[in-house]
Order: C-alpha cells, then sequence, then structure tokens
C-alpha cells in the first residue's frame, strides 16, 4: 500500500529552493530537504528506472541513459505508431490487417518465437493484431501491422524512430516491429518510461489493453506475459522481453491510492529475477516517498537575459505548479539549475518555450522541467541595441580569456 501524500512545502524548504533558483540563472544550488538518513535503495537489474507519472519525478535510476537491447520492449513503439495512426484516421480498430507469407513464416508458429498463432493469408481486424501484440507478444502480428502501415517492416522502423524522436527522445533506435535481434537496434530505460507515460497518457482507452490477463486467437488461449498483473499491486501494463543479447526486461505501471508510477527493468538473468526487482521498485517507490509541491502555478521560478529587448531579463515560469516526491526523512541534497541557450534573442513571446529546469538528487536525474516566458519582450531602440551588443562582445570576450587561462 502507498503512504499518504502531502502536497504542500514547509515554508523553509520553499524559500531555501526559490531562493536557490533565483539566485542565479546557471546554477548548482545545495538544498537541505530533511533530517533523517536517506532511505537506500538497490536493484539486481543492470538498467532500472523509476518514474513517478504525475510530477515527472525520477524516484530511482541506474545506468538508465546507457543504451540497451529492447528485445520486444520494442513493441511499445509498434503499438504507439498504431495509436497515432488511428488518432490520424488512417486506421480504425475494425481495419483488418493482412497476414503475409514474411510475417507468418518470420513471426509465426513455425518460426519458433513469440507469436498470434495467424493463418497464412488470412484477414484479422486491428483491434485483435493489438492484442496479438500487447497480450501475447506476437511477432506475427507485429510484421503484419508494419507491412500494413509501411509496405515493409525496414520503413516502419524508421517510422517508429521518427515517432519517438518527435517527443524528445533522442537516443533509441528501431530497426524492426518485433524487438528481434539486431546490431543497432537500441533503447535506454529512461526513454522506455517516457515513451509508456506518453502512450498511458495520450491513449488512456486504448491503454487498457494492456491490463487485459489473457487473449485467445486460433482456438490458442495465451496469457499476459507481464508479471506484476496478477501480483495485486495495482499494475495495468505494460510489456515484458526477452531475448539472449537483452536478457530478461520490463516495462511495467502500476498505480495506489491515485499516484501512477512507471518502473523499467532490463538486463536481468531470469524472468523471475525481473518480476521480483520490478515488483520491489514499485512498493518500495509507493511506500518511501512523499510529495513536495515547490512552485505554485504561474509562479515566477527564474529569469533570463534577453539581447536587444525593452527589457534586459525576463521571468520564466512552468506551465502548472512544480512538484517533485523526495524519501521521506531524507538528508539527501538537491541540485538545481535553470539550463537555456542565451541570451535570448527578441523578440520573445509570452508562453514560448526558452529553457529547462533541472534538478538533481545525488547521481539521480530527479526532474526536468520545461520553463516558459512570462512575458512577451519586444525589440529594444537602436541604442539599446547596439549597448545589448557591446556587453555581448565583452563578455565573449572574456569568456575566451577564462577559457584560456
Amino acid at each position: 500500500m502507498s503512504a499518504p501524500h502531502h502536497d504542500s512545502t514547509s515554508p523553509g524548504l520553499r524559500a531555501a529552493f526559490q531562493a536557490a533558483v533565483l539566485a542565479v540563472v546557471f546554477l548548482c544550488a545545495a538544498l537541505h530537504v530533511g533530517a533523517a538518513r536517506a532511505q537506500a535503495f538497490q536493484s539486481l537489474a543492470p538498467h532500472a528506472i523509476l518514474l513517478d507519472t504525475a510530477s515527472g519525478t525520477v524516484l530511482y535510476e541506474k545506468a538508465a541513459d546507457e543504451l540497451m537491447v529492447p528485445a520486444s520492449l520494442a513493441k511499445l513503439a509498434t503499438v504507439l505508431v498504431a495509436f497515432e495512426e488511428m488518432t490520424q484516421g488512417r486506421l480504425t480498430l475494425d481495419s483488418e490487417i493482412g497476414i503475409s507469407e514474411n510475417a507468418w513464416r518470420k513471426g509465426g508458429g513455425v518460426s519458433g518465437g513469440s507469436s498470434m498463432f495467424a493463418q497464412l493469408n488470412s484477414r484479422i481486424k486491428l483491434s485483435d493484431i493489438l492484442r496479438g501484440i500487447i497480450v501475447q507478444s506476437g511477432n506475427d502480428a507485429a510484421i503484419a501491422l508494419a507491412e500494413a502501415v509501411a509496405g515493409d517492416e525496414a520503413t516502419f522502423a524508421r517510422i517508429m524512430t521518427e515517432r519517438v524522436r518527435a517527443l524528445g527522445l533522442p537516443k533509441s533506435v528501431f530497426k524492426n516491429a518485433t524487438g528481434m535481434g539486431d546490431p543497432q537496434q537500441r533503447v535506454t530505460a529512461r526513454e522506455l518510461a517516457l515513451l509508456a507515460d506518453h502512450i498511458i497518457k495520450t491513449y488512456p482507452e486504448l491503454y487498457k489493453i494492456f491490463g487485459e490477463r489473457e487473449f485467445t486467437w486460433n482456438k490458442i488461449k495465451q496469457q499476459n506475459r507481464n508479471p506484476l498483473l496478477t501480483m495485486d499491486i495495482g499494475a495495468d501494463g505494460l510489456k515484458t522481453g526477452n531475448i539472449d543479447e537483452a536478457g530478461f526486461g520490463l516495462v511495467g505501471s502500476a498505480v495506489q491510492k491515485g499516484q501512477r508510477l512507471i518502473v523499467v527493468v532490463n538486463g536481468l538473468k531470469t524472468g523471475r529475477d525481473r518480476a521480483q526487482e520490478a515488483r520491489k521498485l514499485l512498493e518500495w517507490g509507493f511506500r518511501a516517498f512523499e510529495t513536495r509541491q515547490v512552485f505554485a502555478e504561474g509562479e515566477i521560478i527564474g529569469e533570463a537575459s534577453v539581447f536587444g529587448g525593452t527589457k534586459g531579463r525576463i521571468g520564466l515560469k512552468a506551465k502548472g505548479p512544480v512538484s517533485l516526491l523526495l524519501p521521506r526523512g531524507s538528508t539527501e541534497r538537491l541540485n538545481a539549475r535553470i539550463v537555456y541557450r542565451g541570451p535570448l534573442t527578441v523578440p520573445v513571446q509570452e508562453g514560448a518555450e526558452v529553457g529547462r529546469l533541472l534538478v538533481t538528487r545525488g547521481d539521480v536525474k530527479t526532474l526536468d522541467v520545461p520553463l516558459y516566458a512570462a512575458e512577451s519582450v519586444e525589440p529594444g531602440t537602436l541604442q539599446s541595441r547596439a549597448f545589448d551588443a557591446l556587453m555581448e562582445a565583452a563578455t565573449g570576450w572574456v569568456r575566451k580569456v577564462l577559457k584560456r587561462s
């Protein structure tokens, strides 16, 4: 069971956090967040991450940005493309997907891998194809979907990569729709967690398929391969994976008392290890953290310099309140900094994304929040622009001198 959450922050923590962030624009300010010894957690998984979806707080990470082999975890991107195709009106749940000889031989029952056991040359509704991919991890279903959308699997894989790039995930590369081994097909645990978060929030109705316990096709009943679904911990998705190069992996999500966590583990030696490590991470996350709000909605978080405008500085704010989860009774320090490419050039439009608030807790990249201009800034007078140009030139000269010294 999860512990109750607290949506307010003590005046001392709030003041310390705000003072640290407002002190300078590029900063690393140490923040005390408690008085007792921090809770520690170690996972056996070579790659792992635990994410709170409401605040975006990373509760735990281990080699979360290192490239790894996804195996069938790649099918999350396969499903993403299908969901987006439906949103664009190019597919519906009733669309019929043909099972080619390539899909049947490469991914069907004759292949020896995970399969939906679709019949050669049959046509299957997309609603069933999705269950074949999600519940049964069917390679035949994934290949058939790829061919229906893009004509061939290689083209579909390029689309998969393009779609995750559009979500701001720069590292993951897909080479097929199934997760079968390929030397160039790699992902990171962090990007899988963010991909899962996007699917859950963007397609809540379609996401329900991930929680279905079993699916029968061609008179063959298969259980959902996600072991978390039977553990009575609030799990409702997402996907498992396993090939020799990857080990055993899982992307899972669970909800307790309105809080949703996403866990990713990969590289484990057995399916039992995979299930135990994912469960331990989720249970620890629900139990060991409390929510603190550090900035209210609309509150100025920091400032950015502006070049050539009617104002030399502009306030930055998030789109909503900024909260994060902290270990109960922790003595760990938070390091906060605002990052932007500056000075900003005019015109600057109110609401434009211009920077990010980055918060770390030890080695954990705890929070990454987009920051937006709190107001518009128009070009200044010719005299003010000339002065700004002179100051920027001088600042650049000082930077070069310091770099050489």
